[in-house]
């Protein structure tokens, strides 16, 4: 079952951050990005995180990203690559503007050809 009241508690806490959190596009950090409805990527933990790719940097404190598993999954939806020696999945149908107040900690950097390739994927699924 979800948790969705430990969640909003921990919301209100990650609002009220003034932490600034420093990321680039390409960075790969953990992020709060709690309890979600339906079939949207839920974060993991007691402070339900997952590793989000940051896509799109549009100011110092808002993001476009997209949530990543360690779950290989095939189809126009999903980008794989490596991190680390480590296979990665991009859920692209799952992405999202983010605030960067969910950003934890940076865990890594996607590579640049990865990087170029996931973004003609992503324009390709939103048709663009």
């Amino acid at each position: 079952m979800k948790n969705f009241d430990k969640w909003n508690a921990l919301k209100i806490t990650l609002h009220n951050n003034k932490k600034e959190q420093f990321f680039k596009e390409r960075d790969i950090f953990w992020a709060s990005i709690g309890v979600n409805i339906g079939f949207e990527q839920d974060g993991k933990g007691e402070i339900f995180s997952r590793p989000v790719l940051i896509v799109k940097k549009y100011s110092k404190n808002i993001f476009f990203g997209i949530p990543l598993s360690t779950q290989i999954k095939e189809g126009s939806f999903f980008f794989d690559f490596e991190l680390e020696g480590q296979k990665s999945n991009a859920l692209l149908v799952q992405a999202r503007i983010y605030d960067a107040k969910r950003l934890e900690n940076k865990i890594g950097k996607i590579s640049h050809d990865d990087f170029e390739r996931l973004k003609m994927k992503l324009g390709e699924l939103l048709e663009l």
